[in-house]
């Protein structure tokens, strides 16, 4: 009999603390960006190939990981001209450096639903720290599939200087501080 309590017991323990796997819904997620033009416009885009997971053992996710993957080739800000440009050594280099990669270091809980996303994020060859604020928007069952899905609202800011994009002469004409801001639905594996 005692066998068998332990037995249940440390089941129930092993449930308990097995972290669940949330991989990206890329149907509803945009990870997106802003830039300022000339001083007086900004320029919208974002990168529609993305794949990211998430794992956390908490119903809180406050230990949750979470990485991401973005193609820079896919990069889309509705100017084909435009897109092709920042694809080239001039701004992104896709062919040298053909993704953007972050893994996130800690999830601190703020606020009722609110949190701080601290990671490093390598872009164009360069690892640097970056934090976001991040709203979480809930957890519901996906009629479609049966299964968890949870959403998320992530802004944050960054110097391209910092990893040495755009360097040349049209660099003069956009801004500094680029704007992220991503929508991003995760569904348990």
């Amino acid at each position: 009999m005692k066998t068998l309590l332990f037995t249940i017991v440390a089941c129930g323990i092993v449930s308990i603390t097995r972290a669940q796997t949330y991989t990206v819904d890329k149907n509803h997620t945009r990870v997106g960006f802003s830039a300022t033009h000339f001083g007086i416009s900004k320029v919208d885009g974002r990168f529609k190939d993305v794949s990211a997971t998430m794992t956390s053992k908490k119903e809180d996710y406050t230990d949750a990981v979470i990485e991401m993957t973005t193609n820079v080739s896919t990069i889309d800000t509705d100017n084909d001209t435009r897109d092709k440009d920042l694809r080239s050594e001039n701004w992104l280099d896709a062919n040298k450096y053909p993704t953007i990669n972050f893994k996130s270091t800690s999830f601190k809980k703020t606020g009722g639903n609110t949190y701080e996303l601290t990671g490093n994020i390598t872009i164009h060859g360069i690892t640097k720290p970056i934090t976001f604020q991040v709203v979480y928007n809930g957890k519901e069952i996906n009629p479609a599939t049966k299964k968890n899905t949870i959403g998320f609202t992530v802004t944050g800011k960054l110097n391209r200087q910092d990893f040495q994009v755009g360097t040349g002469p049209a660099s003069a004409i956009v801004g500094d501080e680029i704007e992220l801001r991503s929508s991003a639905g995760f569904i348990v594996d």
